[in-house]
């Protein structure tokens, strides 16, 4: 598997022109080089100069401190890539203000949205950063301890994921005898004499890429049998063709652990916090926003909150080797089932 730690506690991926859009607004709420033509007598580290606009070795790093999990070996050819794409920006920029699209109103109510939301933001992870406190070793190893589908008994499993839109008495009746199938073949079988137009899905999964809700009750189904997951429309199966244990022990668990259980602490600080600054303003809502306001400022809270401490769900461990986790897989899960 790949190792990326660095992506426990952040989820920004920037890569290729992909990076573009973002550092464009980044650039244009920040400024993009030295406008001046001469940059005689200043200290800017330039990287390139583009028409007389430099592009700095400052703003190549800030593009790669956002990519997680970037190893030192790597971090030549980004810089390039990166300048590559900075370049590009800039020769769009020139044109964007050449035609005084700068001017544009639609275009100065997206910069200025932009620079409160990067101090919103900026304020609450530094106010998180500052309050939350670390997590002390009980806390991780009560975390370690109360997880061992994730850390002690975690397994890998090869699943077969079903979409059956079968529901009322009709999936009431197929599910029954879905359950005293006991092995993939028979499983199938049962499915297909129903006249039910189900899809599948193959995967092999490790448990922390696994949606959190299932990994306890998945690590109970025996190899054969099959996870049910009931919807409005039917229902899903999660059916084990076979699983593997592949356990992770706490000093190998712990790195990831502490970063997590950090964010956590920060996101609720966050939130905390939030709140705090909601009740010691005067805010009146106007016109249709008068009535229930309440349900939408706490998703708000919670989202605003969420950002700032760059949250993401837990992670069974950073070990180094061929049987170690993936941290970033813990955000993919089965499709679907989220």
């Amino acid at each position: 598997m790949t190792h990326r730690l660095q992506a426990i506690a952040r989820q920004r991926s920037i890569r290729s022109m992909a990076l573009l859009p973002v550092v464009v607004a980044a650039a244009l709420v920040a400024g993009c080089g030295d406008k001046s033509a001469s940059g005689e007598g200043k200290a800017t580290q330039a990287a390139a100069r583009v028409d007389g606009s430099e592009i700095t070795v400052h703003q190549i790093n800030q593009v790669l401190s956002r990519q997680p999990g970037l190893k030192p070996e790597q971090a030549e050819a980004a810089s390039h890539q990166v300048l590559e794409s900075l370049i590009d920006q800039q020769l769009a920029v020139a044109k964007a203000e050449e035609q005084k699209l700068d001017r544009d109103p639609q275009v100065v109510q997206m910069l200025e949205a932009t620079r409160r939301s990067i101090l919103a933001r900026t304020y609450l992870e530094k106010a998180a950063a500052a309050g939350a406190g670390t997590p002390t070793a009980e806390e991780i190893r009560k975390y370690y301890d109360e997880k061992p589908a994730l850390f002690s008994q975690r397994k890998v499993y090869a699943l077969q994921e079903f979409t059956i839109p079968a529901a009322g008495e009709q999936g009431t009746a197929l599910l029954e005898q879905l359950k005293v199938t006991r092995s993939p073949t028979e499983f199938v079988e049962v499915l297909k004499a129903s006249g039910v137009k189900f899809t599948s899905n193959q995967i092999t999964q490790a448990a922390e890429g696994l949606p959190l809700g299932i990994i306890d009750p998945l690590s109970k189904v025996s190899d054969g049998e099959a996870l049910y997951i009931k919807g409005n429309d039917g229902f899903k199966a999660l059916l084990v063709v076979a699983s593997k244990a592949q356990p992770v022990n706490f000093d190998q668990a712990k790195p990831a652990i502490e970063q997590y259980l950090m964010a956590e602490r920060r996101r609720e600080f966050a939130m905390k916090e939030m709140k705090g600054l909601r009740e010691a303003a005067k805010i009146e809502y106007v016109g249709k926003f008068v009535n229930k306001p309440k349900a939408g400022a706490a998703a708000a809270s919670a989202s605003a909150a969420s950002a700032a401490s760059s949250n993401t769900p837990p992670v069974a461990a950073p070990a180094s080797g061929p049987d170690s986790l993936d941290p970033a897989a813990i955000s993919k899960g089965i499709s679907g089932l989220k």
